[in-house]
């Protein structure tokens, strides 16, 4: 009997093709893995507090988190350097959870 896999998404299948689709994608409270300049990053949306919908961190660094009101404020948030607004279809997204 053959085994079957799932197909997996590829970095360009996940990757941001606009701002849009990231604010959509953040509004609606997903989670997103990322890295840019080799750097790993976490997001997620519509966290418990109101005044902390949206949370960024450093990857496995407790107590790097960021916290933003809206997906426009995230935007805001500095990746290694750069603006995330200034590189959101650039960054290599390792995966989006739904």
């Amino acid at each position: 009997m053959d085994t079957i896999f799932p197909a997996c998404n590829t970095l360009e299948d996940n990757r941001f093709e606009s701002i849009a689709e990231f604010k959509d994608c953040i509004g609606r409270g997903d989670e997103i893995e990322f890295e840019w300049k080799g750097v790993h990053f976490g997001m997620s949306g519509c966290q418990p507090k109101p005044e902390h919908r949206i949370m960024a961190y450093l990857w496995n660094q407790p107590d790097t988190e960021q916290y933003f009101d809206t997906p426009d404020d995230a935007l805001e948030y500095i990746v290694a350097g750069d603006r995330l607004r200034d590189i959101i279809t650039q960054i290599d997204v390792l995966s989006r959870a739904f």
